[in-house]
């Protein structure tokens, strides 16, 4: 690449449908590349309106392919066959649509895992774009043959001329060192998954009378204790030990009500699973699409919790855990990835150990039973998370990556 290129355009690409702080994360680098490059968004086409509807109140354009891959989980070979080959035909599309378009002087920001996309990402690699990955975490256990293929494919990815890898909090860049080489290792930026400080401020502001309007809106009778979730309702989140944990607090306290909020409902058989913990009303899910059009609307809702609780297995840095916290809503989360970045047991939250649905049973009735740990919590996490994560900081750190692939080359 000519050293002497001018900065054009940004193209950000994802895949799948199911949309989270993934998503939040490139829209807080939108916003603030904005005045200074040209932005295009490549998506799947069935992706979900109020995701689109973000990306239209921001000004940025957008074009479709018509796959995406499929995140359900694959049980039979027969699953697994096809999931991988509407992986390979997701791909195929997204580098023949990408073709139309000059690379060479521009950012491909993709959001795709390199031991499972390596072959899409050489190919951009060799039509000289310079390409930035975003990996939230790093991997999980698995056979040693399979981390053994991983880490070949890691490693030539890596080697690929204009291959940049973004890491959104410090535990994944750790995680990474041994996998590729020490120079591409120390290259990796970080910018850490953060919360808008403006958009926190303006959900914040909420007159008690108005949030008791909000819970009696989503049939929260008063003096019920709200414990909050937020995420897709996947299994990594911890779901099914947030329910355990419920099913164990109303046996204590009938005065309990369990809310996840979500960007797409369960399907049949998740919610006749649910139904099997006899929760009744005071278990609810809500779609956030449906809470209003603005981001700050889903800011909002977390008003209605006293507690906030997201029990994952796996995990980056969930940027629904930093904005509760941000909101100054007393947080429970696990001990894994890099949770404890932001959360430090007694001090800005509570940790517990990943799938321990007694552990956060008892976390979630301490809280209640404690006011003053509740609001210590509540505070301290929230001038944390306001001092250290964001989005602006996140953002510039990202556009000063780009920036080098100007002036130091690929």
């Amino acid at each position: 690449m000519n050293s002497n290129a001018t900065p054009r355009t940004i193209y950000f690409v994802w895949h799948y449908t199911n949309w989270g702080g993934a998503q939040i994360f490139l829209l807080a680098i939108m916003k603030v590349a904005r005045p200074e490059w040209d932005l295009k968004v490549i998506l799947p086409a069935d992706s979900a309106p109020d995701l689109i509807g973000f990306l239209e109140r921001l000004g940025v354009p957008y074009e479709f392919i018509e796959s995406s891959l499929d995140q359900s989980p694959a049980i039979t070979v027969k699953d697994k066959v096809a999931r991988q080959y509407r992986r390979i035909r997701t791909e195929y599309l997204s580098f023949r649509h990408l073709l139309r378009y000059d690379l060479r002087n521009n950012i491909l920001h993709i959001e795709a895992a390199p031991w499972q996309s390596w072959i899409l990402l050489a190919a951009f690699s060799l039509r000289r774009a310079n390409v930035f990955i975003t990996l939230h975490n790093f991997l999980s256990d698995a056979p040693r043959w399979r981390t053994m293929v991983w880490e070949a494919r890691m490693q030539f990815v890596s080697r690929m001329p204009g291959m940049h890898v973004i890491a959104s909090n410090y535990d994944t860049k750790n995680r990474m060192r041994g996998w590729v080489s020490e120079k591409f290792w120390s290259d990796v930026t970080v910018a850490r998954t953060c919360v808008d400080p403006i958009e926190i401020e303006a959900a914040g502001i909420m007159s008690v009378e108005a949030r008791d309007i909000l819970r009696a809106e989503n049939s929260i009778s008063p003096g019920e204790i709200v414990v909050l979730a937020v995420g897709q309702f996947v299994d990594r989140k911890g779901r099914w030990v947030f329910l355990e944990a419920a099913k164990i607090v109303r046996k204590e306290r009938d005065d309990f009500k369990f809310v996840w909020l979500t960007p797409e409902l369960p399907n049949e058989d998740d919610l006749k699973c649910i139904e099997s913990f006899s929760l009744g009303d005071s278990f609810q899910i809500v779609r956030s699409g449906s809470l209003g059009s603005e981001r700050v609307d889903v800011l909002r809702f977390f008003n209605i919790a006293d507690i906030f609780a997201l029990p994952s297995y796996v995990e980056g840095l969930p940027i629904a855990l930093l904005e509760a916290m941000a909101l100054k809503i007393p947080a429970i989360s696990t001990n894994v990835y890099a949770i404890p970045e932001a959360v430090e047991n007694g001090e800005t939250g509570i940790l517990i150990e990943a799938g321990d649905h007694d552990a956060l049973a008892s976390a979630i009735l301490e809280l209640a039973a404690k006011p003053e740990l509740r609001r210590q919590l509540a505070l301290k996490g929230s001038r944390y998370v306001i001092a250290n994560f964001d989005e602006r900081d996140a953002a510039e750190k990202c556009l000063a990556a780009y920036r080098r692939c100007f002036t130091n080359g690929r």
